[in-house]
């Protein structure tokens, strides 16, 4: 009898193993089959790339989410693109397209034509928005109206994504020079934007590098006001006036009445990050600099709205983190990052659990020798992880690509032009 237990638990066992390796060997063979079908090359090593391949340096694939033949932008990092599906139709993003085909981020300067246009995300069918025949900016979504707004001049309009018909939201009075709507609050019945004065203008014009404009708008100490425009009754209000530039500007996710801006500039010289009620009007700082040369900047609200999260250097250019400030309470947090894997912006995830970055070439502030990557970054005790995405070895960093989780937290969305014009990219993670 127990040589009969013990020939059946070896038969057991063998016939275990022969399933494992079954399993396996279809794993292996479903692999080399993805492998096989979508090609593994290096991204951005010939123009054009395939509509799909497989990085060489890290293993994630790709995929070109915009035609080639235009040139296309995806939004500034901490501008939402994205409008949720209705049933299984596929979330929509929204994003610029123009037929001038330049790889730098002034190819959308207001000389070159540009309409606002539509992704399915689950479909990849493209839709054009917009049909203005002057320049258009603005990167505002309602997803609850499922409008987006934009601004041409002193008027500001909004689009409706289902019914693609443009009508007036706001004109401003001629006594406000170019005033600009930035941002749409929780409820989606204000919007907020600031104004300044002519001088600005000039000096823009001017002095077209940002290093140099940054410093001499920041020294000018010109007027800038920040107001909200209620889209239903149309009422103007003006909630705070400085001598210093106001930018950045940006409502909580969830707070209506919540709305943060920054104090722009030579970051080294300012204390940046400012949350302002807009009912209360009170600004309130939300990370004094503690020693010389520190600098925090690139904000953005988490999805909840309950913590700003900033790029902090302490000082600038020498020790780098991942930085947060809770809104109720001004509590920070901080985590830590090597100097190449510092990025120009970063983005949290749907779930709040990850983060992704943009990397940057040796020209940024942490002189970086190999941080031209898309990383996503595991948050590690009071560090972060890394893992490297897409190797942008190829891509000019005078775009910066602004990284976006999709809204399923499958992919990050960005923008490069290692193909030769501006094209947006996702790489699933």
């Amino acid at each position: 009898m127990k040589k009969l237990i013990r020939s059946l638990n070896k038969a057991s066992n063998i016939i275990l193993s022969f399933k494992i390796w079954i399993i396996i060997t279809g794993i292996v063979f479903l692999y080399s089959y993805r492998q096989e079908d979508i090609p593994l090359l290096e991204t951005g090593s010939q123009q054009p790339m395939p509509p799909e391949w497989i990085d060489r340096d890290t293993g994630h694939k790709l995929i070109r989410l915009t035609s080639i033949d235009r040139n296309n932008r995806s939004f500034y990092f901490h501008n939402n693109p994205f409008i949720p599906a209705v049933k299984d139709e596929g979330d929509i993003m929204v994003f610029y397209s123009s037929q001038q085909k330049k790889g730098s981020e002034r190819w959308a300067g207001r000389r070159t034509p540009r309409q606002l246009y539509t992704l399915n995300l689950k479909t990849l069918e493209v839709k054009q928005l917009t049909r203005h025949p002057a320049w258009i900016f603005g990167e505002i979504v309602g997803k609850k109206r499922r409008e987006v707004f934009y601004q041409s001049r002193d008027t500001v309009f909004a689009v409706n994504i289902d019914n693609p018909e443009s009508r007036i939201v706001f004109i401003f009075p001629d006594s406000i020079h170019r005033a600009s709507v930035s941002t749409l609050n929780a409820d989606e019945n204000i919007l907020a934007g600031a104004f300044s004065t002519v001088r600005k203008d000039s000096i823009f014009s001017n002095n077209p590098q940002k290093s140099d404009f940054l410093r001499l708008i920041f020294e000018a100490k010109l007027p800038h006001t920040l107001f909200t425009i209620n889209i239903e009754t149309g009422k103007l209000e003006f909630i705070h006036s400085d001598t210093a530039w106001i930018n950045h500007i940006q409502f909580s996710p969830e707070d209506p009445e919540m709305l943060m801006f920054c104090h722009e500039g030579p970051w080294h010289l300012l204390d940046r990050i400012w949350l302002i009620n807009i009912e209360e009007k009170k600004p309130r700082l939300m990370h004094k600099r503690s020693v010389y040369r520190e600098i925090s900047g690139h904000e953005f609200f988490s999805r909840d709205g309950n913590t700003i999260w900033f790029d902090l250097q302490i000082p600038r250019g020498e020790t780098f983190y991942l930085a947060a400030a809770d809104v109720r309470t001004g509590d920070e947090k901080k985590y830590g990052l090597k100097r190449d894997e510092w990025s120009i912006h970063f983005n949290i995830s749907p779930d709040q659990k990850i983060f992704a970055g943009d990397g940057g070439d040796s020209s940024q502030v942490a002189r970086a020798k190999d941080g031209q990557w898309i990383y996503l970054f595991h948050p590690m005790e009071d560090s972060l992880k890394s893992e490297r995405l897409v190797n942008m070895k190829h891509h000019n960093y005078d775009l910066e690509p602004n990284v976006h989780f999709s809204p399923d937290g499958r992919w990050i969305i960005f923008r490069a032009n290692f193909e030769g014009s501006s094209q947006v990219y996702a790489v699933e993670i």
